[in-house]
């Protein structure tokens, strides 16, 4: 696995105006702390970043930041996005210790194909998308996988099913489900569904109407309510 290097500029702390003028100019705004150390504001070059984090590991790749010529071993900790632009706004780093294991989520990834659930006309549904994991940094993987090909209608694929890679393990309980499958309910089981509950609240209606005492008690009800309402 090849070593990452990333140029890192320290700043001082800014307001949004000079933020911006950063990112104008191909800049991205950030942080890096942990370990006891103070943390430090800094900046680095987003096509340098995006370099860093679109190699095998992804964005559990451990990130060597070179700050004033020293070196120092991180994991992207968080990378805030514009809402509706998507662009990155401020990329949060944190220390690593090599020799000591960190937790980071990874991405789960199906393989295969569930056969028998599509002859069956049913659906294959996504429970868990990412697990945590405990890991040393050069040990986390890219992502997991795990081979829906056996699954079949009512049955489930749990984090016990997903084969952990050497030096990784999860404090996530083995009998959580991350893939089910179901049939699929119909429109037309649905829309029977519903009617069915209209009618029984339409039942329920009639039968507190047919009793006085039931409606002396909502009307009760309703003056506590609007003595409560007047409290506040």
């Amino acid at each position: 696995m090849a070593e990452i290097i990333l140029q890192a500029i320290p700043r001082p702390p800014q307001g949004t105006r000079p933020a911006r003028r950063l990112r104008n100019e191909g800049k991205i705004p950030g942080v890096v702390y942990g370990l006891g150390a103070d943390p430090i504001p800094l900046t680095v070059e987003w096509r340098e970043l995006r370099a860093a984090l679109i190699t095998e590991q992804g964005l559990n790749a451990v990130i060597n930041l070179e700050v004033e010529g020293e070196q120092m071993p991180t994991l992207l900790k968080d990378m805030q996005r514009h809402p509706v632009r998507r662009n990155v706004l401020h990329v949060d780093f944190i220390r690593v210790d090599l020799d000591k294991t960190v937790e980071v989520e990874v991405a789960i990834h199906l393989e295969g194909e569930a056969k028998r659930v599509a002859d069956d006309n049913g659906v294959v549904d996504q429970v868990l998308t990412s697990l945590l994991i405990i890991a040393k940094p050069a040990d986390i993987p890219s992502g997991l996988t795990i081979d829906i090909s056996g699954l079949e209608i009512g049955s489930a694929l749990r984090v016990g099913d997903i084969a952990l890679p050497d030096g990784v393990t999860t404090s996530v309980d083995a009998e959580e489900a991350v893939v089910t499958a179901s049939h699929q309910v119909s429109d037309a089981v649905a829309a029977g569904d519903d009617a069915d509950t209209t009618e029984a609240g339409v039942g329920d209606a009639v039968a507190s109407d047919d009793s006085g005492d039931d409606g002396a008690d909502s009307g009760a009800t309703e003056g506590d309510a609007a003595a409560g309402g007047d409290e506040g």
